[in-house]
Protein backbone atom coordinates (compact mmCIF):
# COMPACT_ATOMS: atom_id res chain seq x y z
CA UNK A 1 0.00 0.00 0.00
CA UNK A 2 2.13 2.58 -0.99
CA UNK A 3 1.13 6.62 -0.32
CA UNK A 4 -0.73 8.77 -3.01
CA UNK A 5 -0.98 12.21 -3.06
CA UNK A 6 -3.73 13.96 -1.29
CA UNK A 7 -6.64 14.62 -4.08
CA UNK A 8 -8.55 17.56 -2.50
CA UNK A 9 -8.00 18.28 0.65
CA UNK A 10 -5.43 16.76 3.33
CA UNK A 11 -6.75 15.11 6.28
CA UNK A 12 -6.34 17.09 8.91
CA UNK A 13 -6.90 16.16 12.61
CA UNK A 14 -9.56 19.07 13.89
CA UNK A 15 -11.59 20.03 17.36
CA UNK A 16 -14.84 17.77 18.02
CA UNK A 17 -17.78 20.14 17.54
CA UNK A 18 -18.91 21.50 20.54
CA UNK A 19 -22.52 20.47 19.80
CA UNK A 20 -20.74 17.29 19.85
CA UNK A 21 -20.11 16.63 23.52
CA UNK A 22 -22.29 14.90 24.50
CA UNK A 23 -22.74 12.86 21.64
CA UNK A 24 -23.48 9.53 19.96
CA UNK A 25 -20.31 7.32 20.07
CA UNK A 26 -18.88 6.35 16.23
CA UNK A 27 -17.41 3.53 14.66
CA UNK A 28 -16.29 3.77 10.75
CA UNK A 29 -17.08 -0.13 8.50
CA UNK A 30 -14.57 -0.68 5.88
CA UNK A 31 -14.89 -3.36 3.94
CA UNK A 32 -11.35 -4.61 1.92
CA UNK A 33 -10.55 -6.45 -1.26
CA UNK A 34 -7.43 -6.32 -3.13
CA UNK A 35 -8.18 -2.32 -2.83
CA UNK A 36 -4.79 -1.43 -4.58
CA UNK A 37 -2.59 1.92 -3.11
CA UNK A 38 -5.72 4.56 -1.82
CA UNK A 39 -6.04 2.20 1.25
CA UNK A 40 -3.32 3.52 3.36
CA UNK A 41 -4.17 7.01 2.96
CA UNK A 42 -8.21 6.34 3.52
CA UNK A 43 -7.03 4.73 6.72
CA UNK A 44 -5.19 7.33 7.70
CA UNK A 45 -8.32 9.73 7.15
CA UNK A 46 -10.45 7.59 8.81
CA UNK A 47 -8.19 7.88 12.36
CA UNK A 48 -7.05 11.60 11.78
CA UNK A 49 -10.70 12.24 12.40
CA UNK A 50 -11.60 13.19 16.33
CA UNK A 51 -15.10 11.85 16.12
CA UNK A 52 -14.32 8.36 14.88
CA UNK A 53 -14.15 6.05 18.20
CA UNK A 54 -13.31 2.99 16.26
CA UNK A 55 -12.61 1.78 13.34
CA UNK A 56 -13.72 -2.17 11.63
CA UNK A 57 -11.95 -3.09 9.08
CA UNK A 58 -13.74 -6.49 7.59
CA UNK A 59 -10.67 -7.66 4.87
CA UNK A 60 -12.26 -9.91 2.54
CA UNK A 61 -9.08 -10.31 0.79
CA UNK A 62 -5.69 -8.98 0.74
CA UNK A 63 -1.79 -9.12 -0.80
CA UNK A 64 0.10 -10.53 1.49
CA UNK A 65 1.41 -7.06 2.26
CA UNK A 66 -1.76 -5.35 2.45
CA UNK A 67 -2.81 -8.15 5.46
CA UNK A 68 0.15 -7.31 7.51
CA UNK A 69 0.01 -3.93 7.23
CA UNK A 70 -3.83 -4.38 8.27
CA UNK A 71 -2.62 -6.74 10.93
CA UNK A 72 -0.01 -3.77 12.51
CA UNK A 73 -2.00 -0.91 12.16
CA UNK A 74 -5.17 -3.17 14.69
CA UNK A 75 -2.10 -3.96 16.82
CA UNK A 76 -0.80 -0.72 17.09
CA UNK A 77 -4.51 0.63 17.73
CA UNK A 78 -6.79 0.18 20.18
CA UNK A 79 -9.81 2.20 17.73
CA UNK A 80 -9.08 -0.64 14.93
CA UNK A 81 -11.05 -3.79 15.21
CA UNK A 82 -9.68 -6.04 12.21
CA UNK A 83 -11.60 -9.23 10.87
CA UNK A 84 -10.07 -11.68 8.97
CA UNK A 85 -9.95 -15.08 8.13
CA UNK A 86 -13.56 -15.40 6.32
CA UNK A 87 -12.32 -15.02 3.05
CA UNK A 88 -14.47 -13.02 0.46
CA UNK A 89 -18.20 -13.31 1.44
CA UNK A 90 -19.25 -10.14 -0.79
CA UNK A 91 -19.56 -6.67 -0.01
CA UNK A 92 -22.76 -6.91 1.68
CA UNK A 93 -22.09 -9.61 3.96
CA UNK A 94 -18.61 -7.85 4.70
CA UNK A 95 -20.78 -4.87 5.93
CA UNK A 96 -23.27 -6.54 8.09
CA UNK A 97 -20.42 -8.38 9.68
CA UNK A 98 -18.44 -5.00 10.17
CA UNK A 99 -21.61 -3.22 11.85
CA UNK A 100 -21.72 -6.49 14.23
CA UNK A 101 -18.31 -6.29 15.09
CA UNK A 102 -18.95 -2.73 15.69
CA UNK A 103 -19.96 -0.58 19.51
CA UNK A 104 -20.19 2.72 17.98
CA UNK A 105 -24.21 4.15 18.46
CA UNK A 106 -23.49 5.42 15.01
CA UNK A 107 -22.42 3.43 11.74
CA UNK A 108 -20.71 4.96 9.13
CA UNK A 109 -19.94 2.81 5.72
CA UNK A 110 -16.91 4.15 3.92
CA UNK A 111 -15.32 2.51 0.77
CA UNK A 112 -11.48 1.62 1.25
CA UNK A 113 -10.61 4.14 -1.51
CA UNK A 114 -12.61 7.04 -0.01
CA UNK A 115 -11.08 9.76 1.70
CA UNK A 116 -12.99 11.64 4.72
CA UNK A 117 -12.73 15.59 4.30
CA UNK A 118 -12.20 17.22 7.87
CA UNK A 119 -15.88 17.71 8.88
CA UNK A 120 -17.28 15.05 7.18
CA UNK A 121 -18.57 12.67 10.10
CA UNK A 122 -19.56 15.73 12.22
CA UNK A 123 -21.95 16.71 9.55
CA UNK A 124 -23.14 13.28 8.83
CA UNK A 125 -23.40 12.74 13.00
CA UNK A 126 -25.44 16.51 13.29
CA UNK A 127 -27.65 16.28 10.49
CA UNK A 128 -28.98 12.38 11.74
CA UNK A 129 -29.92 13.61 15.41
CA UNK A 130 -33.38 13.97 16.03
CA UNK A 131 -34.64 12.28 12.57
CA UNK A 132 -37.23 9.92 12.15
CA UNK A 133 -36.44 6.84 11.94
CA UNK A 134 -34.79 4.90 10.59
CA UNK A 135 -32.85 7.71 8.62
CA UNK A 136 -29.90 7.16 6.36
CA UNK A 137 -27.53 10.19 5.46
CA UNK A 138 -25.29 10.03 2.54
CA UNK A 139 -22.13 12.59 2.03
CA UNK A 140 -21.40 14.57 -1.42
CA UNK A 141 -18.77 11.94 -3.37
CA UNK A 142 -15.99 13.94 -5.22
CA UNK A 143 -13.87 13.08 -7.81
CA UNK A 144 -9.78 13.91 -7.08
CA UNK A 145 -10.51 16.83 -9.44
CA UNK A 146 -13.00 18.63 -6.78
CA UNK A 147 -16.32 17.53 -9.38
CA UNK A 148 -19.13 15.76 -8.01
CA UNK A 149 -19.40 12.23 -8.55
CA UNK A 150 -22.60 10.57 -10.13
CA UNK A 151 -24.21 8.64 -7.85
CA UNK A 152 -24.13 10.58 -4.64
CA UNK A 153 -27.72 11.61 -5.54
CA UNK A 154 -30.15 9.90 -7.21
CA UNK A 155 -33.70 10.17 -8.15
CA UNK A 156 -35.67 6.66 -8.12
CA UNK A 157 -34.49 3.63 -10.09
CA UNK A 158 -36.48 1.77 -11.88
CA UNK A 159 -36.14 -0.21 -14.54
CA UNK A 160 -37.39 2.58 -16.84
CA UNK A 161 -35.14 5.59 -15.05
CA UNK A 162 -32.29 3.03 -15.88
CA UNK A 163 -33.06 3.05 -19.86
CA UNK A 164 -33.79 6.55 -20.22
CA UNK A 165 -30.72 7.53 -17.94
CA UNK A 166 -28.13 5.33 -19.29
CA UNK A 167 -29.41 5.95 -22.61
CA UNK A 168 -29.36 9.33 -22.39
CA UNK A 169 -32.91 9.63 -23.48
CA UNK A 170 -33.99 11.35 -20.49
CA UNK A 171 -31.60 14.58 -21.44
CA UNK A 172 -33.08 14.77 -24.66
CA UNK A 173 -36.85 16.32 -23.92
CA UNK A 174 -37.97 18.54 -20.79
CA UNK A 175 -41.05 15.88 -20.85
CA UNK A 176 -38.37 13.59 -20.12
CA UNK A 177 -36.22 14.52 -17.50
CA UNK A 178 -38.40 13.15 -14.51
CA UNK A 179 -36.50 9.95 -15.61
CA UNK A 180 -32.68 11.02 -15.11
CA UNK A 181 -31.25 9.39 -12.61
CA UNK A 182 -28.54 11.04 -12.05
CA UNK A 183 -28.47 14.69 -10.28
CA UNK A 184 -25.14 15.80 -9.98
CA UNK A 185 -25.48 18.32 -12.46
CA UNK A 186 -28.22 20.30 -10.77
CA UNK A 187 -27.66 23.11 -7.82
CA UNK A 188 -26.23 22.15 -4.86
CA UNK A 189 -28.63 22.66 -1.81
CA UNK A 190 -27.26 24.23 1.05
CA UNK A 191 -28.50 21.74 3.94
CA UNK A 192 -29.28 18.17 3.58
CA UNK A 193 -32.32 17.31 1.52
CA UNK A 194 -34.22 14.24 0.40
CA UNK A 195 -33.26 12.30 -2.54
CA UNK A 196 -34.13 8.44 -3.17
CA UNK A 197 -30.70 7.30 -3.67
CA UNK A 198 -27.42 8.08 -2.44
CA UNK A 199 -23.77 6.48 -2.77
CA UNK A 200 -22.83 3.79 -0.92
CA UNK A 201 -19.24 5.34 -0.51
CA UNK A 202 -20.09 7.19 2.21
CA UNK A 203 -23.13 7.21 4.92
CA UNK A 204 -24.36 6.87 8.34
CA UNK A 205 -27.21 5.56 9.94
CA UNK A 206 -28.14 4.39 14.02
CA UNK A 207 -27.27 1.45 14.33
CA UNK A 208 -30.96 1.38 15.70
CA UNK A 209 -32.26 2.39 12.31
CA UNK A 210 -29.60 -0.11 10.17
CA UNK A 211 -31.03 -3.17 12.53
CA UNK A 212 -34.82 -2.24 11.97
CA UNK A 213 -34.32 -2.47 8.44
CA UNK A 214 -32.24 -6.11 8.72
CA UNK A 215 -29.23 -4.41 7.46
CA UNK A 216 -27.39 -4.97 3.98
CA UNK A 217 -29.47 -7.59 1.72
CA UNK A 218 -26.81 -10.25 1.40
CA UNK A 219 -28.27 -11.37 -1.70
CA UNK A 220 -26.21 -9.36 -3.43
CA UNK A 221 -22.58 -9.53 -3.67
CA UNK A 222 -21.44 -6.23 -5.06
CA UNK A 223 -22.94 -3.08 -6.01
CA UNK A 224 -26.68 -2.18 -5.96
CA UNK A 225 -26.97 -3.01 -1.98
CA UNK A 226 -26.78 0.62 -1.00
CA UNK A 227 -29.79 0.88 -3.88
CA UNK A 228 -31.59 -1.75 -1.93
CA UNK A 229 -31.05 -0.58 1.58
CA UNK A 230 -31.80 3.34 0.95
CA UNK A 231 -35.46 2.00 -0.43
CA UNK A 232 -36.18 -0.49 2.20
CA UNK A 233 -35.68 3.11 4.23
CA UNK A 234 -38.15 4.85 2.35
CA UNK A 235 -40.41 1.60 2.66
CA UNK A 236 -40.25 1.73 6.19
CA UNK A 237 -41.55 5.50 6.44
CA UNK A 238 -37.93 6.70 7.19
CA UNK A 239 -35.55 9.49 5.27
CA UNK A 240 -32.94 9.24 3.03
CA UNK A 241 -30.86 12.51 2.94
CA UNK A 242 -28.32 13.45 0.52
CA UNK A 243 -25.68 15.91 2.67
CA UNK A 244 -23.77 18.32 0.42
CA UNK A 245 -21.31 19.50 3.58
CA UNK A 246 -20.25 15.93 4.10
CA UNK A 247 -17.54 15.14 1.82
CA UNK A 248 -15.42 12.47 0.68
CA UNK A 249 -13.23 12.09 -2.17
CA UNK A 250 -13.65 8.81 -3.65
CA UNK A 251 -10.69 7.70 -5.91
CA UNK A 252 -11.83 4.41 -7.78
CA UNK A 253 -9.73 2.48 -9.94
CA UNK A 254 -7.56 1.67 -7.70
CA UNK A 255 -8.88 -2.27 -7.31
CA UNK A 256 -7.08 -4.90 -8.15
CA UNK A 257 -10.10 -6.80 -9.17
CA UNK A 258 -10.89 -7.08 -12.86
CA UNK A 259 -13.38 -4.52 -13.91
CA UNK A 260 -15.44 -6.99 -16.34
CA UNK A 261 -16.24 -8.96 -12.86
CA UNK A 262 -17.12 -5.51 -11.35
CA UNK A 263 -19.81 -4.81 -13.96
CA UNK A 264 -21.33 -8.43 -14.33
CA UNK A 265 -21.73 -8.45 -10.88
CA UNK A 266 -23.30 -4.82 -10.65
CA UNK A 267 -25.76 -6.24 -13.11
CA UNK A 268 -26.31 -8.92 -11.79
CA UNK A 269 -27.40 -6.87 -8.45
CA UNK A 270 -29.31 -4.87 -10.94
CA UNK A 271 -31.33 -7.16 -12.02
CA UNK A 272 -32.20 -8.98 -8.28
CA UNK A 273 -33.33 -5.38 -7.44
CA UNK A 274 -35.70 -5.07 -10.11
CA UNK A 275 -37.01 -8.29 -9.60
CA UNK A 276 -37.34 -7.85 -5.75
CA UNK A 277 -39.15 -4.33 -6.32
CA UNK A 278 -41.56 -6.09 -8.89
CA UNK A 279 -45.39 -6.13 -7.34
CA UNK A 280 -47.53 -7.13 -9.80
CA UNK A 281 -47.50 -10.61 -11.52
CA UNK A 282 -47.05 -8.76 -15.03
CA UNK A 283 -44.08 -7.06 -13.55
CA UNK A 284 -42.38 -9.42 -11.83
CA UNK A 285 -42.14 -11.58 -15.89
CA UNK A 286 -40.99 -8.53 -17.28
CA UNK A 287 -38.45 -8.08 -14.71
CA UNK A 288 -37.51 -11.87 -15.10
CA UNK A 289 -37.12 -11.57 -19.12
CA UNK A 290 -35.33 -8.76 -18.72
CA UNK A 291 -31.99 -10.14 -16.39
CA UNK A 292 -30.05 -11.30 -19.18
CA UNK A 293 -30.24 -8.08 -20.73
CA UNK A 294 -29.60 -5.78 -18.07
CA UNK A 295 -26.51 -8.38 -16.86
CA UNK A 296 -25.53 -8.09 -20.53
CA UNK A 297 -25.40 -4.02 -20.64
CA UNK A 298 -23.66 -3.56 -17.42
CA UNK A 299 -21.04 -5.84 -18.82
CA UNK A 300 -21.33 -4.29 -22.14
CA UNK A 301 -20.30 -0.91 -20.40
CA UNK A 302 -16.68 -1.12 -19.93
CA UNK A 303 -15.69 -2.82 -23.25
CA UNK A 304 -17.70 -0.25 -25.27
CA UNK A 305 -15.58 2.66 -23.27
CA UNK A 306 -12.53 1.08 -24.42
Amino acid sequence: MNSIAAPVLAAEAVAAPEFLSARRTVSVVMVVYMTGEALERSLACVLADPLVDQLVVVDNGSTPVEAERLRALAAGDRRVVLKTGHGNIGFARGANLGAASASGELLVFLNPDAFLQPGCVAALAREIEGRASPCLVGGRVLNADGTEQRGARRGEITPLSAVMSMSGLARLAPAWARYEVHWEGESLPDAAVAAPTISGACFCMRREDFDQVGGFDEGYFLHVEDVDLCWRVRQAGGEVLFHPKAEVVHIGGTSQTSPLKVEFHKGVGLARYFRKRAESPGQKAAAWALSPLVILAAVARPLLRR
